[in-house]
């Protein structure tokens, strides 16, 4: 075998490997360009349906904000709306019952009643039962906390 014979087969393969790869990338090219296609006509379809779903999402959970601040304005409410004190996170409300009735002197008794307020069938979040839990095993307590005034002197109170 000559030097020529093994040339021929050499340039051969040669040209064979950078055809196949020519062929290869525009293959690759061509679903490249499909796909990018495909993404352009999902996005222009699913936009409006994404948007609406965006809005509808938020147009629910803005009723169920007004919701819980509109509660003791409602009939099934069971405290005096005066007593209620709305906090938002992570309850929705301390309501201070028969503190309206002690005000007038109509009364002599308070109980501290923390609320939150659901709509339809909607459940306590895990940091709401816990609070839930907290009071319901007697873990609340009261503290009073004094500030320095101005002269550095703990205020009376």
């Amino acid at each position: 075998m000559t030097p020529t014979d093994l040339i021929i087969p050499a340039i051969a393969f040669i040209l064979g490997i950078i055809t196949a790869y020519l062929v290869f990338r525009q293959q690759i090219s061509a679903i490249e360009g499909r796909a990018r296609n495909d993404l352009e006509r999902w996005k222009l379809e699913c936009t409006n349906d994404i948007r609406k779903d965006s809005v509808n999402r938020s147009r629910s959970t803005l009723k169920g904000r007004i919701s819980e601040q509109m509660a003791p304005l409602l009939p099934e409410f069971p405290f005096a709306s005066a007593d209620a004190r709305f906090i938002g996170n992570p309850i929705d409300f301390v309501v201070f019952d028969g503190y309206t009735q002690v005000k007038d002197e109509n009364g002599d008794t308070i109980s501290v009643v923390l609320v939150e307020v659901k709509k339809g069938k909607g459940r306590l979040t895990r940091e709401e039962g816990l609070i839930k839990k907290a009071v319901e095993e007697g873990r609340v307590s009261w503290r009073t906390i004094f500030l320095k005034d101005e002269e550095g002197e703990e205020g009376s109170g």
